[in-house]
């Protein structure tokens, strides 16, 4: 969890910002000048009328929340920070808990991401094992606040990791055993 900062457009008193960074300088500064307001820690109680998960979306995609009336049109952000996306939770099907983004595997050459490094089980980083999901196949889920797949736990476990369990970058054998896996996958029952 983290911690929301409320601004409020001084030109417009029923428009209302949200950001994760006390300064509001993700805020579109067309419609400000913004006030803080409020800042709601992660174990405070959420009193404002709009779902936490609603606004964390927002924040996640665009850096920032508005809500109320504002004269612009949605914007959707084409790039997204790694820092946004490591520590975000991955889901299956049925909304189980796959595990966690560790880090994003990028292709050097084009600068790609190709697949995200996902741990799983274990307990304060022990004994926690890493699976390698490529990219496509994660969407992100506003009312979750993590990331779905529709792969099945069994596909996923029975994939080669590309650090493996001790945690070695692995050797090209590795990666295109890995390439290959993702590439010849059945699809799975839905």
């Amino acid at each position: 969890m983290r911690t929301y900062c409320l601004f409020q457009a001084v030109n417009s008193p029923d428009l209302r910002g949200f950001t994760d960074e006390p300064a509001g300088t993700s805020l579109p500064p067309d419609l400000g000048p913004w006030t803080l307001v409020q800042e709601i820690e992660p174990d405070e109680e959420w009193t404002p009328a709009i779902s936490r998960a609603v606004v964390a979306a927002g924040i996640l995609e665009n850096g920032f929340y508005l809500w109320g009336p504002a004269e612009r049109e949605a914007v959707s952000h084409l790039t997204i920070e790694s820092d946004r996306v490591e520590g975000t939770a991955v889901f299956g099907r049925k909304n189980d808990q796959i595990g966690t983004i560790k880090r994003l595997l990028v292709e050097k050459v084009s600068g790609r991401v190709l697949y995200v490094d996902v741990t799983f089980g274990g307990f304060l980083g022990m004994g926690s094992h890493h699976l390698t999901i490529p990219w496509e196949k994660l969407a992100y889920d506003k009312e979750l606040e993590g990331y779905r797949t529709d792969l099945t736990e069994a596909q996923v476990r029975a994939a080669a990791a590309f650090y493996g369990d001790e945690g070695v970058s692995p050797g090209r054998k590795r990666q295109e055993d890995m390439r290959d896996y993702w590439n010849d996958l059945p699809r799975g029952p839905a």
